[in-house]
């Protein structure tokens, strides 16, 4: 039996894209006989797994679960359309989401158990065995001490209402009635899910999130003919106006209420109390939406085969 050392492992991750560990696994179980380890990893399935691993997985699903006072929601992504139709592929993100309950974060996520393998395993077996790139790109976990954890999901799975494209959880603390608390809650959701804030308070959005802001607007207020030969006051009260404007359209508490445009989501939450029997506060928000940020690559093929030839197109 041939040695296990480090560069044999490495020459094997490098002839399959495999993870050193699989490659370790892989020797051990075929005595260090490099090409035998390559053919057990095809087997396996993972070989197959890694060489998918470079495309673009950008459609997919969001799943939520919600427990106690507590809900959680997760994004397991896919090359196409087609895949997130898929029963198992439906089934793995609604498991996910369960299993995110008990999760302290996304990489404790990663390394729980799903049946009797870690999830992270789980995922590579989705790959073998659908034939596309697969992600569990992302996880959050929302949680009140009294109050609700309140969901929406937009563009539902059929028979499925914990599956989506747009998923929004949202935090209410209070100590009033739960059921008016949930109502609301949902309805505050869906407005999330419509007007897709930045931010719960204008304290929360990134400051060079703002001072790009500020530069646009500047630059756009330079391009306005109604600016030219206007003093620096004149100008300044200008951008504040734009600011205010940014962060009525852009912070949630300062959002027209999707389900009542003549009022703020802060002034809803307020008029709401009453009727629920004491204060309300929204303590946070997380918002999913399939593929948001992923980059689609768009695959010239004829490009592809000219340089696997050594030509140039």
């Amino acid at each position: 039996m041939a040695e296990i050392t480090a560069a044999l492992v490495k020459d094997l991750r490098e002839k399959t894209g495999v993870g050193m560990m699989d490659c370790k696994k892989a020797l051990e179980e075929n005595k260090g006989d490099l090409e035998a380890s390559i053919d057990w990893l095809r087997a396996k399935g993972i070989s197959k797994a890694a060489k998918k691993a470079d495309r673009a997985a950008a459609e997919g699903i969001v799943a939520i679960a919600l427990a106690a006072n507590q809900g959680t929601v997760v994004e397991l992504n896919s090359e196409t359309d087609f895949v997130a139709r898929n029963a198992d592929f439906q089934n793995a993100a609604g498991a996910f989401a369960k299993l995110a309950l008990v999760s302290k974060d996304h990489d404790a996520l990663l390394n729980a158990t799903h049946e009797g393998q870690k999830v992270s395993e789980a995922v590579t077996n989705l790959i073998a065995t659908i034939g596309e790139n697969i992600t569990l790109r992302r996880s959050a976990k929302l949680n009140v001490e009294n109050g609700v954890v309140a969901a929406y999901v937009h563009s539902k799975v059929d028979g499925a209402d914990h599956l989506g494209r747009i998923a929004v959880l949202v935090a209410l603390e209070s100590t009033g009635d739960k059921s008016k608390l949930e109502a609301l809650g949902k309805k505050v959701a869906m407005h999330i899910a419509s007007a897709n804030p930045l931010a719960l308070n204008e304290a929360d959005i990134p400051a060079e999130r703002v001072e790009r802001e500020k530069s646009v607007l500047l630059d756009q207020i330079k391009e306005d003919p109604k600016a030219v030969g206007k003093p620096q006051q004149v100008l300044d009260k200008m951008l504040e106006g734009r600011m205010r404007k940014f962060f009525e359209e852009s912070v949630l508490v300062k959002q027209a209420f999707v389900m009542n445009p003549d009022e703020t989501v802060e002034a809803a939450l307020k008029g709401a109390e009453k009727d629920v029997g004491a204060p309300i506060a929204i303590k946070g928000f997380v918002r999913f939406g399939v593929g948001e940020g992923v980059e689609k690559r768009a695959d010239d093929f004829a490009a592809e085969v000219a340089a696997m030839s050594g030509n140039k197109t």
